[in-house]
This record gives structure tokens, C-alpha cells and sequence, in this order.
């Protein structure tokens, strides 16, 4: 028994060997799907979670352009908002920015890993920190979990583009940040 169990953890942790950390949250009971990606600069909301919700937005405090994978094409950041998520029992907010993005709900960038001290077990692909005095673990779905079908009831549906060219080196979720001058 234990053999089999061990050899079940060994096969999870190889499907993380090239996977940037997918995971589903709730947002107004509603469950969303959900990347951490410490390549990206800043947390990001879809637009859609924000319409969807009628969550109140602000103004950015710093105003930006982005550009994702094509540098032609870049977007006006100026609007943030503040999400209420959760992951199982742990229960957050974060302040993301607001932006037309459709692969995915949720983009938890460098500043949340920054802000919860996060610790990334990149064999693993978990996350570590602790949060109100609890030790917090973060485990991504497997390749089997991400494409498990949610009732629709439940789901806040995404659209999916096409598969653009991607190597794990260059997660077609990181962020390009221009500078104003």
C-alpha cells in the first residue's frame, strides 16, 4: 500500500515539472479559476469576474500600459478593484488590477507572493506561508483537475483563446509592464 501511494505522489509531482500553479477559488460563491504566477508584476482580475459581480472598481494609484504576449497590441490599465476570494478555508482579499483578460478569473502575481511571504516548492508546485496565524498550504490542480467540467450552476464560464505558442519559460500569463516616460 505504502509503494502505491508513493508512486501516485511521484507521478503528481512530475506533471508539475513544466505547469505554472492552476487552482480554482470562490469569488461571490461562485467558483473561478485561478493562477500564482511570480513571472507576473501585478495581480490581475478579468474584466469579466468585475462586470459579472458588479464589484465596485477604483482608480489606479498608477496608471499603466500592458502589453501580454503580442507587442503590438497594448491595453490602458487605470482601474482597480478589490476581491474577496477563497481557496478551501483560507479567505482573502487582494487589490488587482482590472483587465480584459479571458484564459483565466484570478492572475495572483509577484506582489501577492511579496505581501503573504510566500514560500514556492517549485518540485511540488505548492505554496507556503502562513496567514492570521495559520500555516497555509496552496496545492495546484492536476492536469486531470483543470479539465474537469463544473456544473454550470457553480462556474463563472471563461473563454479559452487558442494555443499560442508557449515553452514553460514563458507562461503566456506573465505580464510585460511598459513604463510611462
Amino acid at each position: 500500500m505504502r509503494c502505491m501511494l508513493s508512486q501516485v505522489q511521484k507521478e503528481l509531482e512530475s506533471t508539475q515539472r513544466e505547469n505554472i500553479f492552476h487552482s480554482r477559488c470562490l469569488i461571490n460563491n461562485k467558483v473561478c479559476s485561478l493562477i500564482i504566477d511570480g513571472r507576473s508584476s501585478a495581480n490581475v482580475a478579468s474584466t469579466r469576474v468585475v462586470e459579472k459581480h458588479s464589484l465596485e472598481t477604483i482608480p489606479h494609484a498608477k496608471p499603466y500600459k500592458l502589453t501580454w504576449i503580442s507587442k503590438e497590441e497594448e491595453i490602458d490599465v487605470n482601474i482597480q478593484v478589490l476581491i474577496n476570494f477563497s481557496i478551501g478555508n483560507y479567505m482573502d482579499e487582494v487589490l488587482c488590477d482590472d483587465v480584459p483578460m479571458e484564459a483565466i478569473h484570478l492572475l495572483l502575481g509577484k506582489p501577492w507572493q511579496f505581501d503573504k511571504h510566500t514560500l514556492h516548492d517549485g518540485h511540488t508546485n505548492k505554496f507556503y506561508f502562513h496567514f492570521h496565524g495559520k500555516k497555509i498550504t496552496l496545492a495546484p490542480l492536476s492536469p486531470q483537475e483543470k479539465i474537469k467540467k463544473i456544473p454550470q450552476k457553480y462556474y463563472l464560464p471563461i473563454k479559452v483563446p487558442k494555443q499560442v505558442g508557449h515553452s514553460p519559460s514563458h507562461s503566456p500569463f506573465s505580464l510585460q509592464i511598459k513604463k510611462e516616460r
